[in-house]
């Protein structure tokens, strides 16, 4: 197993004001809601703003397409940083289905199971890199969703002559 003694770890509320300071995010309305313990999971909210509108009025599908983006990346670097791994995570792909406009604040919701943190660790261990796909519903205040987001991150060890990466 490759690790290395000394991964960059950020406590939730590190991560958590990281995050929201984040220009791609905080300029989009993005913001992390929540980040539970050990960054299994995490709640992020886009607010209804002039800046996250299109001309119609509703939710800009741009903004809910940047929701999706770092967050199970982030999520697994954190993850498997408490494991003592150093690993280059980033969201190596993403597709997006928009099922109804979004005319108030959207909540996105991830989750890192522990079949998931397993199965990462294991392809880790193994060949030195993973790709795992999770989806993410993009719901509405009455809990419709409104898009769902199809993203396939992308882990891998460090070279020799690299340094870990994360999602930002």
């Amino acid at each position: 197993m490759k690790k290395n003694e000394s991964p960059w770890i950020l406590s939730e509320r590190k991560g958590w004001w990281i995050l929201n300071l984040f220009p791609p995010l905080l300029f989009s309305r993005i913001r992390v809601v929540k980040i539970e313990p050990g960054f299994r999971a995490c709640t992020v909210r886009i607010a209804r703003s002039l800046l996250t509108r299109n001309l119609h009025g509703t939710t800009f599908g741009g903004a809910i397409f940047s929701a999706a983006d770092p967050f199970y990346a982030v999520m697994y670097w954190q993850v498997l940083a408490r494991r003592g791994y150093r690993v280059q995570a980033w969201l190596q792909r993403a597709s997006i289905d928009y099922h109804r406009p979004a005319a108030t604040a959207l909540t996105l919701e991830f989750y890192l199971s522990d079949d998931d943190v397993a199965e990462a660790v294991a392809a880790l261990d193994g060949a030195g890199r993973h790709r795992k796909r999770h989806v993410i519903e993009a719901r509405d205040r009455e809990g419709r969703v409104c898009a769902t987001v199809e993203t396939e991150v992308y882990l891998r060890l460090p070279r020799a002559a690299q340094r870990e990466v994360s999602a930002f």
